[in-house]
């Protein structure tokens, strides 16, 4: 519903409509939340981040203005970036989280809003439609470019709807597994995980479409996040995320768009892929979960290309022998863990494997956890990336790169996880290990 319209022929103040309960608007002042109505008001929370396009650098001091998609001139919250380039985290009304639980409810389960950032120096960002549900965190990036102060150079973002809620074409189904031997496509002898995916946002054929060069990682955030709800069980968000994982894998390690002599690595259509939104939010569970699983993938005995795992969301769309999104959620009510759900779909010969080359990070993961009383290369590596990473993250200290993991050390790795939305325990795990890597590499790479 469009507010500007609605209070146009309402004198006063009126009630939202039931997407929004709790909320009234009051002409000239605009969307306001009731302090008695909080109590059944839901709630989601959101924390704005912005660095620079290039470098990784935090953008201190940038304005980020936050309204109502609806009533985009109604400024309901206004808010300046920390010395990590990041807002506070706030709260704001959303639907009800059942909304985005029961398949059988067909109202809007998220509320949108948009999201305006200014700084001095940079293009102006405006973000149309970043999606809030109830109860989780939503993180909404934001990468700016420099301009001079003499031009009013902007960037906007227009989300889409949600792919469980919006309309989409189907998936066009294909084998799970392509016959290589025959056509001799593979380029890669080893399933690599990649820094990059080129994404071509639309279908295949679509020469006006532009490509985007995205981390690997970043891909699969957007993707989890634009296609499954961010409140269903945690095992529900692992197997679509490994799901999500395998059939980009595949698109990977067959080169498939490449042997057909396209220039990208995947797409941005349902028909095709999956649904990846350009500048869209992501949410920090699902954030976390990639971090935790990025590496792996499903398998088939004897089958050394990742599975290309299809589904469908089971209940616009069925489609037998695929998983289904609402299928799955049911399953993780029920209690299953992760593998059991894939296999209940794809069979029980699936099993999750894993790929031990990781592209453009300096060195492997050693194979074990590094702590207090660890020592060596690996620790002294570890030591020189964090040392790189805070003369431009001030939150982590800089540390003595002597190999020896003392609580100086520690210290670092719990500032860095803290900084960057990992579980702040002071020990380089798997997770923790390959994210200190990709923000050492994004910091440290040059423009070219």
């Amino acid at each position: 519903m469009n507010i500007k319209d609605y209070y146009r022929n309402n004198a006063g103040s009126f009630s939202y409509p039931d997407q929004y309960p709790g909320i009234r608007y009051e002409y000239g002042v605009g969307p306001r939340l009731y302090p008695a109505q909080t109590e059944t008001q839901s709630l989601g929370r959101l924390q704005v981040n912005c660095v620079t396009q290039t470098g990784f650098r935090p953008i201190q001091g940038a304005t980020v203005r936050i309204s109502y998609t609806g009533d985009p001139t109604s400024v309901v919250e206004e808010l300046t970036t920390d010395a990590l380039g990041r807002t506070e985290e706030i709260e704001l009304p959303t639907p009800p989280v059942e909304y985005s639980l029961d398949p059988a409810v067909f109202e809007q389960p998220y509320s949108e809003y948009t999201v305006e950032v200014t700084a001095p120096g940079y293009e102006r960002v405006e973000v149309s439609g970043t999606e809030l549900l109830a109860g989780v965190t939503a993180i909404q990036p934001i990468e700016m470019v420099p301009a001079p102060e003499e031009e009013q150079a902007e960037e906007v973002f227009v989300i889409p709807p949600h792919t469980l809620y919006g309309d989409y074409p189907p998936k066009i189904a294909e084998a799970e597994i392509k016959p290589t031997a025959e056509t001799g496509e593979i380029v890669l002898r080893n399933v690599v995980i990649p820094e990059f995916v080129v994404v071509h946002d639309g279908p295949p054929t679509d020469t006006s479409a532009g490509n985007y060069y995205v981390r690997y990682r970043d891909y699969i955030k957007n993707v989890a996040s634009s296609e499954i709800y961010a409140t269903w069980p945690e095992a529900t968000i692992i197997a679509n995320v490994l799901a999500i994982m395998s059939f980009t894998l595949n698109r990977v390690f067959t080169e498939w768009y490449r042997n057909q002599g396209f220039n990208f690595t995947i797409t941005s259509s349902t028909a095709f892929d999956h649904k990846w939104m350009r500048g869209r939010n992501i949410y920090d569970n699902i954030g976390l979960t990639v971090d935790q699983i990025f590496n792996n993938y499903l398998s088939r005995p004897n089958v050394r290309q990742p599975i290309l795992t299809q589904y469908c969301d089971g209940r616009n769309v069925t489609c037998p022998g695929w998983m289904t999104q609402w299928g799955s959620k049911a399953l993780g009510d029920q209690g299953l863990t992760a593998i059991q759900i894939i296999r209940n779909f794809y069979g029980s010969d699936m099993y999750i494997n894993s790929a031990n080359e990781v592209a453009g990070v300096p060195s492997s993961w050693p194979g074990s956890n590094l702590t207090v009383g660890s020592r060596g290369d690996s620790v002294r590596q570890i030591q020189e990336q964090l040392n790189a990473i805070a003369s431009v993250y001030f939150a982590v200290p800089a540390i003595a790169a002597d190999g020896v993991y003392g609580e100086q050390t520690a210290n670092a790795v719990s500032a860095f996880q803290q900084t960057f939305g990992l579980p702040a325990n002071g020990i380089i795990d798997f997770p923790t290990w390959y994210r200190i890597s990709e923000i050492y590499v994004a910091v440290t790479r040059l423009a070219g």
